[in-house]
């Protein structure tokens, strides 16, 4: 049976999910020359070419993605089932890779967070914004947070904020002698402020739904930004109308620096939920994690 250094194997991963051997020389902590002569014995030993390298990129062959698929989950699990081993430790220990939305980070992450990483110092967490559905797995992440509706079949899915809703607000002085909306095709009259979603590169659609009839609004306007914050102040400032989450526009309402429209046409819709791989062997740290997350109603 043919039998390679794990190391080895572990080393051609890394090149080829990076795609650079400066980038994977720089995460196994060893010298880009080390690293190239490293695949280069794993290919003479196996007679086969797994990387195409030119002067700008590596990317697998046919072969090496082939090994790239195969052995890669299986690695993965290996590395997950040797960090389970830290459930002999007294104290949950390392570090949680979590992917989110902006709002998801702020409004459900961090004051979950806030409040149990004091207690608890040998835990870390990355939490990196993310507007895309992101590949936890293909891009080496503990878990991620999606909309109820968003999260696949194969993935475990942990409720961690409750129902949302939308909300259309626009200051006081904008509505001044502007006609009543009664429709979101009455959008189309008014100026709206847009995000645009930095992953994905295109305008969010304004979305809404009465009685079973589900609209995708294309809103124009003046004003695109890639954050909340933005959006907000441009609304406070009677720039336009803005389409966001209810709990960000609440404080706004409630002192009536903002009003609200088309309510009727913002129903409720399932919250956030943390997902992971089903196969996943939870470590303590991960576990303390995920709790401290899980939503109580």
């Amino acid at each position: 049976m043919l039998r390679q250094p794990i190391n080895d194997l572990i080393a051609f991963l890394a090149v080829a999910r990076e795609q650079s051997f400066t980038k994977a020389a720089a995460k196994l902590g060893v010298s880009q020359s080390a690293l190239s002569h490293t695949i280069r014995g794993l290919e003479t030993r196996l007679g086969l070419r797994l990387l195409t390298r030119t002067t700008r990129s590596v990317s697998p062959t046919e072969a090496g993605e082939r090994l790239l698929v195969t052995i890669g989950p299986r690695l993965d699990e290996i590395e997950n089932e040797l960090a389970a081993l830290s459930a002999f430790r007294e104290k949950p220990a390392g570090t949680i890779r979590i992917t989110a939305g902006e709002h998801a980070a702020d409004a459900v992450l961090w004051p979950a967070l806030e409040k149990l990483l004091p207690h608890y110092p040998d835990v870390h967490v990355e939490l990196t914004v993310d507007y895309g559905l992101t590949d936890i797995v293909a891009e080496r992440y503990d878990a991620g947070v999606r909309l109820g509706e968003q999260v696949a079949k194969d993935m475990i899915a942990v409720r961690i904020g409750p129902d949302m809703r939308m909300a259309v607000v626009g200051a006081p002085d904008y509505f001044a002698g502007r006609a009543p909306l009664l429709t979101p095709q009455d959008l189309t009259g008014h100026n709206c402020i847009n995000l645009r979603l930095p992953t994905h590169g295109g305008i969010y659609a304004w979305e809404f739904e009465k009685d079973g009839r589900e609209l995708r609004v294309r809103a124009e306007g003046q004003l695109v930004f890639n954050t909340s914050a933005l959006r907000v102040n441009a609304a406070l400032s009677g720039m336009g109308l803005a389409y966001m989450a209810e709990d960000i526009a609440m404080p706004y309402l409630r002192d009536g620096r903002l009003v609200r429209v088309l309510e009727e046409w913002c129903p409720p819709f399932p919250g956030y939920h943390l997902y992971y791989p089903s196969r996943r062997q939870a470590s303590p740290a991960f576990a303390l994690v995920v709790n401290a997350l899980r939503y109580r109603s």
